[in-house]
């Protein structure tokens, strides 16, 4: 372990000490908050928490944890995950749910990558060691169609088009109440929750997002949507449905009623990838995947439309 120490500059009077560390210092905020909830924040001689504040020319010490190893693709069954379509340019899965797109930081569950590997899938190289071939992600708790990249002209044609929006990304959420008007549009910044860890927000300062979405059914307390995204931010879907007071059913950490999740049975957000279209990287071909809802959503959906919940 080795030690850092500033001295707290005036742009950052008054700022609470994660919020210091991690400008200061490059850190996530969850990573400073850590490091001073583990006790190694010192300031001016004084052990400090992670929302105390600091003063302008205040000596902050640092004790900064040993880097951890590189991530990198562990080959590992996905039980559950389909292989939709699989050509030289890439790969097209059915995710359940319970698996991230990669390795990350905290997370030891399974993940499309890895599960592609040990099932003998070659990936493009490109990208992070632990994310090569990634192009899109779903979150953890949200199952549907994904794409993954084999080939390096594949890995960046995908990539371009994503970020050029020319996707066309495809949801069903299940939601509380019904949303008026019943077509529209959520146009909204989402940033990182400060209150949350982990967990996003509509916030000024956040990056912008549009969701577009259409009421397919309605029914007593919850509505089948067709969602569209226009951006792609993390959590998009769930904080624009929750800031419109529509949390999907089951997401409890945006705000859904966790009885209505109870009666239903779901133990995770109402929220599938049920379609995805692109351009063919290679013959330029518009290309379409879809994916139906696995049996958790089906049976919640069955129970709204027979109005037991």
């Amino acid at each position: 372990m080795s030690e850092r120490s500033f001295f707290v500059p005036e742009g950052l009077e008054g700022e609470r000490v994660d919020t210091a560390l991690s400008r200061m210092l490059g850190l996530s905020r969850s990573q400073a908050a850590q490091i001073a909830v583990d006790g190694g924040v010192v300031v001016d001689g004084a052990a400090a928490g992670k929302s105390d504040r600091v003063r302008a020319g205040v000596r902050i010490d640092v004790a900064m944890p040993e880097p951890k190893a590189p991530l990198s693709i562990v080959a590992e069954p996905v039980p559950g995950m389909r292989v939709i379509y699989d050509d030289e340019a890439f790969v097209v899965v059915d995710k359940p749910v319970g698996v991230a797109a990669h390795a990350a930081a905290g997370w030891k569950g399974p993940t499309v990558i890895g599960g592609l590997a040990a099932a003998g899938y070659g990936i493009a190289t490109s990208g992070a060691a632990e994310r090569q071939g990634i192009v899109q992600r779903l979150d953890v708790g949200t199952s549907g169609v994904m794409v993954v990249a084999k080939g390096e002209h594949a890995y960046s044609v995908l990539k371009r088009a994503f970020k050029d929006r020319t996707v066309s990304k495809t949801y069903h959420a299940l939601v509380q109440g019904l949303p008026d008007p019943v077509v529209g549009t959520i146009e909204a910044p989402i940033g990182r929750n400060p209150k949350r860890d982990g967990l996003y927000a509509v916030r000024r300062d956040g990056k912008h997002a549009v969701t577009h979405y259409e009421v397919l059914e309605a029914h007593r307390g919850a509505s089948l949507l067709e969602v569209h995204l226009e951006t792609g931010r993390t959590h998009q879907i769930r904080v624009h449905m929750s800031a419109t007071k529509h949390p999907c059913v089951g997401d409890l950490s945006y705000g859904a009623d966790p009885t209505l999740a109870r009666r239903l049975g779901l133990e995770r957000q109402w929220l599938h990838a049920v379609k995805l279209g692109f351009e063919h990287p290679e013959t330029g071909e518009w290309v379409e995947f879809e994916s139906d809802y696995p049996d958790d959503l089906a049976t919640a959906l069955e129970g709204i439309r027979a109005g037991e919940a």
